[in-house]
């Protein structure tokens, strides 16, 4: 018997689900190159990109999880080996050199500040997750290709670097028309610095509303969230659908009258630019956006949305909008105008496929 063709790009991650929405798009592009892609993850197999072997395991201990960050690496056999996950970035570095394959690192949020934001990350107990950090950006800049979802997010001096912005991929979207009674909608990772109870409350009081929550909720906040939605005054106007991989997360959004983005302002926030942003204006969603420096270059450009200071400005605008209707028109064609004007028909993650390829191309 012929052995197997080794896959030609391997996706290793200890802490990312396989339907997370970035892991579908880099695999999407890949996959329209021909290219055979394998991806090892959390979660359920099938919630993983269409025409990838996925292989996915069930969320473990932090243990565990150090124990799967020594070994993944060397499980794939890939031609090239993609990490997304900082701590897998030293363990990857020193498999892929000594096999002589090639690695790409993808640093798709800024992890130092993202640590300041929790915190068990904080004071001693907290160092060597922050050591750990700033070894894998050093290491992150030597590999074949360093991928960052953001200009500002280092490391800057890479020996190849990729900007690789979380901008929608149309495929995956589903505008349509607002359907049904007023509906807002959230799609993303979901925690009380990402506006999940200024969401929940918001909706509480604009009793005509009901909102839909498209995402993993975080462990400290899930008792909260489930407690305060079973109070009489939401009725079961608060629906959780969990994690769901890109395309079925947005048929949840299709006929939503409007969208919420209301991150606060955290270390790990206040320069970042949420991709929801992006899908809520491509799908003609409008927005409700906290005043986040870029969230409001975005909104006012756009005129695609609102911007409010507090979840008492958030029920008025959802109070306003089931009496007038005409307002979220008004703001439902500004955004998809824009989108249509700004967002480029091809997205970064075909360079990033294109990159790859070119990588494929020199190990051979």
């Amino acid at each position: 018997m012929r052995p197997a063709l080794a896959p030609d790009v391997g996706i290793i991650t200890t802490g990312h689900d396989v339907a997370d929405a970035r892991l579908h798009k880099i695999t999407a592009a890949l996959r329209q190159r021909g290219l055979h892609v394998e991806l090892w993850g959390l979660g359920d197999p099938a919630g993983g990109p269409a025409g990838a072997d996925v292989h996915a395991r069930n969320r473990g201990s932090l243990l565990q999880r150090l124990a799967q960050t020594a070994v993944l690496p060397w499980r794939t056999k890939a031609k090239v080996v993609m990490t997304v996950d900082p701590d897998m970035i030293p363990v990857t570095r020193l498999v892929t050199t000594l096999r002589r394959r090639k690695m790409v690192a993808d640093v798709h949020e800024d992890y130092g500040r993202l640590l300041a934001d929790r915190a068990w990350a904080r004071g001693p107990i907290g160092l060597p997750a922050r050591l750990m950090v700033l070894a894998s950006s050093r290491l992150a800049a030597g590999a074949d290709l360093t991928v960052v979802a953001d200009s500002h997010l280092a490391p800057y001096q890479a020996k190849k670097r990729l900007v690789v912005t979380n901008l929608p991929v149309p495929a995956f979207l589903a505008p349509s028309v607002p359907t049904g009674g007023p509906r807002v909608v959230y799609v993303g990772d979901l925690r009380q610095s990402r506006g999940l109870f200024d969401m929940v409350e918001a909706v509480a009081a604009a009793p005509r509303w009901s909102l839909d929550l498209v995402g993993p909720v975080a462990t400290a906040d899930r008792g909260r969230l489930e407690r305060r939605v079973e109070q009489p005054d939401l009725d079961g106007r608060v629906r959780l659908h969990g994690r769901q991989p890109p395309a079925a997360a947005w048929r949840i959004a299709e006929g939503a009258w409007a969208s919420m983005a209301l991150l606060q302002e955290t270390p790990a926030f206040v320069e970042a630019m949420p991709s929801k942003i992006y899908e809520y204006l491509a799908s003609g969603l409008p927005v409700i956006s906290t005043r986040l420096p870029r969230q409001t270059r975005i909104i006012e450009e756009s005129g695609g949305g609102v911007l409010i200071d507090d979840v008492a400005e958030a029920a008025e605008t959802l109070r306003r909008w089931s009496d007038d209707p005409g307002e979220l028109e008004k703001l439902r064609d500004c955004a998809l105008q824009w989108a249509t004007d700004n967002l480029p028909t091809t997205t970064p993650y075909d360079e990033l496929a294109d990159a790859i390829q070119d990588l494929l191309r020199g190990s051979a």
